[in-house]
Parts: C-alpha cells; sequence; structure tokens
C-alpha cells in the first residue's frame, strides 16, 4: 500500500502509554499531522517508511520491555536509516550528559517532561514546520533559478545561431 505524499506524520515513541495519549491530544488539537504512537522504538524504526516529519523520543524506553534500548540508541539507528527525519528527545532525564549525547547523535532539541514540557513542545513543533517551509521555498526557488537560466541560456544560444546565420528575410 503506497502512502501518499502529502501525509505528514509524526511518532510519539514512550513506553507509557498515558504520556503518548497526553501528548498525541495536544499535538493533534494544534497541529495537522497523522500521529502514531509506539511504546518501543524497534516499532517506530519498522515504519520509518512513512516518511515521518518528526519523532519525539522518549529517553527511557524499559518501563515494560527491560531489554528495549534507550532513547539515544535509538536516536542513532533512526538518523542512520533515516537522516531528514527531526527527532525531539522527550525525557523525564534532567542530565547533561543525555541533553548532550541527544544533540551530539542529531536530536533537534531536548525536553525535560515537566509542566512547561508541552508548551516547549508547541514552540519547537512551530520551528520545524517554519524550518521545513523555509527548505521548502528554497527548493523552489533553486527549481525556478534553474529554469530561467536555462531559458536565458537558450536565448543567448539562438541569438548566436541567428548573427551568424540570419534567416533569408534578413538579408
Amino acid at each position: 500500500m503506497a502512502v501518499e505524499q502529502s501525509t505528514r506524520y509524526i511518532f510519539l515513541v514512550d513506553d507509557e502509554p498515558i504520556q503518548n495519549e497526553m501528548l498525541k491530544d495536544y499535538i493533534s488539537d494544534r497541529f495537522k499531522y497523522q500521529i502514531k504512537t509506539y511504546e518501543s522504538g524497534d516499532t517506530a524504526i519498522a515504519d520509518l517508511h512513512l516518511n515521518p516529519e518528526i519523532m519525539v523520543l522518549d529517553y527511557h524506553l524499559n518501563a515494560h520491555l527491560p531489554d528495549a534500548q534507550n532513547g539515544v540508541d535509538v536516536l542513532k539507528r533512526v538518523k542512520e536509516m533515516h537522516p531528514t527525519v527531526q527527532v525531539i528527545m522527550l525525557s523525564g532525564q534532567d542530565k547533561l550528559e543525555v541533553a548532550v549525547d541527544s544533540m551530539k547523535y542529531g536530536a533537534y532539541d531536548y525536553v525535560i517532561k515537566g509542566e512547561t514540557a508541552f508548551s516547549r513542545m508547541g514552540n519547537i513543533l512551530n520551528n520545524i514546520n517554519e524550518l521545513n517551509g523555509l527548505k521548502h521555498a528554497n527548493t523552489s526557488y533553486k527549481k525556478i533559478n534553474l529554469v530561467l537560466w536555462i531559458i536565458m541560456l537558450g536565448i543567448i544560444g539562438l541569438s548566436i545561431y541567428l548573427v551568424k546565420y540570419p534567416p533569408a528575410f534578413a538579408k
């Protein structure tokens, strides 16, 4: 089954279903994304073929699956397989080392769970949307610029040809 190009996904990966549902409700009220929730990084990685724009990833993913990878390990795999996904780490870990590791391996941002986490998440999602809009505009600009250069070179080539080989009616 093919996925529509216009479908925009956010993956929420947290082993606490209540956390996933609360964040899903918050995001779906404010943004136009299809939101998929996962309790492990492996199940989210299995769905990367859906080309999510954003993944919100918890650091500790072993509350129910003791041998589950932590969020940084999942982040590394996601970035290897699909480097354009913007990964936001959302964690109860208030440790600088975890935040630094997350950013080192390609996380867009690091949010500590707490009373301001959802509003901060909203701001980050706005920033990502703005960044994606700028990337799209830049790509469009480059395409238009290339077409204009091709047209200009065609006109120059035609002008040179007409100077060298003037049409019979111009003689």
